[in-house]
């Protein structure tokens, strides 16, 4: 197969994640309890990711524990703690709006970590998606709050970090590890944040338990093995460019199954995010080998 043709493939695996993550709206509306943002951000990710510690059985050594920390801060704890606040005190589509920034702070991030060449074409790509996202969830009567638009932007930094680094350090395991590594990490992470800050959460109904189940095992296990295996394989900015896809799932779900209505600006402003998506895609070509997931020597011995 030629190796445009697996770098394709890549990507399309890769969107999957944000993708399902577009569903974390909805699913965390109709079927979780309102107000227990940090606790429902650590069942999402802890028991994922004791799961997957479970089935490839192996653990970090050496500086490998430090490394996963961090990025298991990055990528779920502070970065899902801003994410809330954001959500808490802004209009879903203030704080989507500013989450947008995202892929810009990994074209630069990218530059300065990773040496990677500052393309103008997918800044270009990066500003339309904004513009996007903007026009498909932002509407005239929006507030802005000081707090949570600070909130948004660190949250868009630490995401753009995290990815940053996870393919900068690169481990010497599969995907697979090193997603039940992260998940880990950001869960236990999450527990004394949400024991200090939160009450304890109600007796779960069944509808809760479904919502949980489907955002850990789906929204969580499966989609960042995805995405993590993607960031090994297609370049950072390219990969961030797809979270683009996230707003457009949510409002496709919010048409669909709530009724919400669709207005002409916000099917410009889907048309605007899939051609952002698909110019930063044609922007970003491969630069490095594309080789199958590593999996060489455990990192520690069989937990």
């Amino acid at each position: 197969m030629k190796k445009s043709s697996l770098y394709a493939a890549d990507v399309v695996a890769t969107a999957l994640a944000p993708a399902i993550w577009g569903s974390t709206y909805f699913v965390t509306t109709e079927f979780l309890p309102a107000g227990y943002p940090l606790t429902v951000a650590m069942l999402r990710a802890l028991p994922a990711g004791l799961l997957l510690l479970a089935i490839v059985r192996r653990l970090p050594s050496g500086i490998w524990w430090g490394r996963v920390i961090i990025l298991g801060a990055l990528n779920f704890s502070f970065f899902w703690a801003m994410l809330f606040v954001s959500a808490y005190r802004l209009p879903g589509g203030v704080a989507a709006t500013v989450g947008a920034v995202q892929p810009l702070i990994v074209i630069a991030l990218s530059r300065l970590l990773l040496g990677r060449p500052v393309r103008l074409l997918a800044v270009g790509a990066g500003l339309v998606g904004m513009a996007g996202v903007a026009l498909l969830v932002l509407t005239p009567k929006a507030s802005l709050d000081p707090v949570g638009v600070a909130a948004g932007l660190a949250g868009a930094v630490s995401m753009a970090f995290g990815t940053a680094l996870t393919r900068r350090w690169a481990p010497p395991v599969s995907n697979l590890t090193f997603t039940s590594w992260q998940l880990t990490a950001g869960g236990l992470l999450l527990v004394p944040v949400a024991l200090l800050f939160e009450p304890a959460l109600p007796m779960p109904t069944t509808a809760n338990v479904l919502g949980m189940a489907y955002l850990g095992l789906i929204g969580a296990a499966v989609t960042y093995a995805l995405w993590f295996r993607g960031l090994s394989r297609i370049e950072p900015s390219a990969a961030a460019s797809l979270g683009f896809l996230s707003p457009i799932v949510a409002t496709l779900l919010g048409w669909l199954a709530l009724g919400q209505g669709l207005t002409p600006a916000q099917a410009l402003g889907f048309a605007l995010v899939l051609a952002s998506v698909w110019i930063s895609q044609r922007a970003m070509v491969p630069v490095t080998p594309i080789l199958p997931d590593a999996s060489p020597e455990p990192a520690s011995r069989p937990a």
